[in-house]
């Protein structure tokens, strides 16, 4: 199966300029925990999860009135560079492989360009894939979750 197949679209981006608030106002309205985020030129450089918004933005906030961070700090100091990608016409085994190595739930379908053209998270191979292969791509990925 291609990684087309099985891919969602259209995707939801994020600016590195937009901020943290405005980002978590789009997952909310859009039901999303995860967005890639992208430059000037459209490319992926990034993500951004409901996760670190509340990690590295939220409970900083909270720690005290010297924080760093706020509610308008820009995607590019809380997001996570380096996304993981595949192209749409890769074999969805390549998407998983590279999802196992990297302990990601969720893999960036790219163009060319490194545009973002689609999100493939473990939810939709689990739609689309045997019970017993789920399960192993599952323990690979939570891997990290408990040695840590």
């Amino acid at each position: 199966m291609l990684c087309r197949e099985l891919m969602r679209t259209p995707v939801v981006s994020c600016h590195l300029d937009d901020a943290a608030s405005q980002t978590a106002a789009l997952m909310r309205t859009r039901k999303l925990g995860f967005v890639p985020v992208c430059d000037d030129g459209g490319r992926v450089v990034g993500t951004v999860t409901d996760r670190d918004l509340a990690i590295r933005v939220l409970a900083e906030c909270s720690l005290a009135s010297t924080a760093r961070l706020n509610a308008n700090t820009p995607l590019r100091w809380v997001m996570t560079p380096g996304p993981i990608t595949c192209g749409p016409d890769d074999d969805l085994e390549l998407a998983e492989d590279l999802m196992r190595r990297d302990h990601k739930s969720r893999i960036i379908c790219v163009d060319e360009e490194r545009r973002p053209v689609g999100v493939i998270s473990l939810s939709d191979i689990a739609q689309g894939e045997q019970a017993d292969r789920v399960g192993e791509l599952l323990r690979a990925i939570t891997e990290r979750e408990v040695r840590g």
